[in-house]
């Protein structure tokens, strides 16, 4: 089953890059697509130095035989083989946290490596289900599938482990409820941060910005209806978050006789926690402006990816059940 497990994680990374492919060559090279237009937009006539333009063309030459006119490629075509390849690759993310399971004769996140499977397995699932209930907003896909890929190939690369007992530590009903709930918030937190970086990227080009990937943002679904769904998704994940941090802080009062100790796991789930209410805080704001509030979003996640990866890496407390070295 372990082995299973490993082969079966190899086909979910394959297949979250094809579907980042598909999603960026639906970017690319969609007949409405900000490329597709600019490779067909006409050559730009030659400027002489000091003069008016210059045609590089002889007066004597026949004109050019027109065009075959050339058919678009079918970009929706593109986007749906996209969206079906990420359904292939959560079918085999789930047999890789299932099958590591039952190698390990207990629930799959008791280290690193097995924690960032399952908050990126629950960021897939919001994302299939944001689609099915939102298909104008599909153009998150490429956002949602490169942070799949970085995280799930950071995993599978640099955070593996072999297949072991839980931590004696761990040995708690607690630790199905407090990670089980931290786990679910950051994932409904990641979905929302790509959807506020689309926003960030739309509301750019709406504004008249076109460098770096402001141009993009002709492609991406209407900028309102992303901000809102960003602020539903964080407003879903916060209480669902707050429910965790308190659960772990119950833990902690049964299992090292104090609620807060500030370990600097604990510490950096409290910043996440407050950069996050500020995020809500904010957006219940009038006066503030809604990129503001989407770059507000967009650093809490970056604190969500500091607790998970660099508490984890360059600190050491309480919480160091990574697995790492």
């Amino acid at each position: 089953m372990a082995a299973l497990s490993d082969n079966l994680l190899i086909v979910t990374i394959m297949s979250y890059v094809v579907a980042m492919l598909l999603h960026a060559a639906e970017y690319s090279f969609g007949g409405r697509g900000v490329i597709a237009k600019a490779a067909a937009a006409p050559a730009r006539e030659l400027v002489g130095a000091g003069g008016p333009p210059v045609v590089e063309e002889s007066p004597y030459a026949a004109p050019p035989a027109p065009a075959a006119p050339r058919r678009p490629i079918n970009a929706d075509l593109i986007g749906r083989a996209a969206a079906i390849v990420t359904v292939v690759g959560a079918l085999a993310h789930v047999g890789t946290i299932v099958t590591r399971a039952l190698a390990a004769g207990r629930v799959p996140w008791g280290n690193m490596y097995e924690y960032v499977l399952a908050v990126t397995l629950l960021g897939v699932a919001v994302w299939l289900v944001t689609l099915w209930r939102n298909p104008q907003v599909r153009h998150l896909g490429l956002f949602v599938m490169l942070v799949e890929v970085l995280l799930v190939g950071v995993a599978g690369m640099v955070l593996y482990t072999p297949v072991g007992p839980l931590v004696p530590a761990l040995d708690s009903y607690w630790f199905v409820v407090h990670i089980g709930s931290v786990a679910t918030s950051s994932s409904l937190f990641l979905v929302g941060g790509a959807a506020s970086a689309m926003y960030l990227v739309r509301s750019g080009y709406d504004a008249g910005k076109r460098g770096f990937l402001y141009a993009f943002g002709a492609r991406l679904a209407n900028a309102e209806a992303v901000e809102r769904l960003s602020f539903r998704l964080h407003a879903f994940a916060f209480p669902i978050w707050t429910f965790g941090v308190t659960a772990g802080a119950i833990w902690a009062e049964a299992a090292w006789g104090r609620y807060w100790g500030w370990d600097p796991k604990e510490v950096w789930a409290f910043i996440s926690w407050v950069v996050y209410a500020a995020y809500l805080h904010a957006r219940a704001t009038p006066s503030v402006k809604r990129s503001v509030t989407a770059w507000i979003a967009v650093l809490g996640f970056v604190t969500m990816l500091m607790n998970l990866f660099g508490v984890n890496i360059f600190f050491t407390g309480l919480h160091s059940y990574g697995g790492l070295d």
